[in-house]
């Protein structure tokens, strides 16, 4: 009997080891790869940051002191020369309403990204003479999930309490096997 009890403590002990583990590693390699790529040397940025398919948007960058390019999916390549800020873009018409587009500027040897997405709806050459409703986005996925935030502390705190756990499960088990043998 005392073999079943202890061969169920271990299996338990080693699935949420196994399960934590693999947890901690993955927000830990998150943690490395978050956004490092868009810490550069000049700023740079894409107004309106949403736009409706066949809309025009500003590329602007500061701070690059050579030639710059902004590329993406959703309009033609841009240049922007030395000494200029900023160039115009027109999206292209069969952009897909509610998606989101990666926008990567370039400047030397340094690059950053940023997001544009694609409102619904089209523009309209002349105006609405009634009201319109509210402009309905899409959920922005695929930036996190539920390991989002965790730090180092946070990971320890949680490997001391399934160390905590463990230590009173042996302890229990020893102490209930004594009691049966009398």
């Amino acid at each position: 009997m005392r073999a079943i009890r202890v061969a169920s403590a271990t299996l338990l002990a080693a699935t949420a080891l196994t399960l934590t583990a693999s947890a901690a590693s993955a927000a830990v390699a998150d943690d490395g790869d978050s956004n490092d790529h868009n810490i550069t040397s000049f700023g740079f940025r894409v107004t309106p940051s949403t736009i409706a398919a066949g809309g025009q948007v500003t590329l602007s960058v500061d701070g690059c002191e050579s030639d710059a390019t902004a590329t993406s999916g959703v309009f033609d390549d841009a240049h922007i020369p030395k000494g200029q800020q900023s160039v115009s873009a027109m999206v292209f018409p069969d952009a897909k309403p509610g998606a989101m587009y990666e926008v990567t500027f370039r400047c030397g040897e340094e690059t950053g990204t940023t997001d544009l997405t694609i409102a619904t709806g089209r523009p309209t050459s002349h105006p609405t003479s009634h009201p319109t409703g509210p402009t309905h986005h899409g959920v922005k996925a695929g930036v996190g999930g539920s390991f989002g935030g965790l730090d180092l502390h946070e990971i320890a705190l949680g490997g001391a309490l399934i160390v905590g756990t463990l230590g009173t499960a042996y302890y229990r088990t020893r102490r209930r096997s004594g009691d049966g043998n009398s």
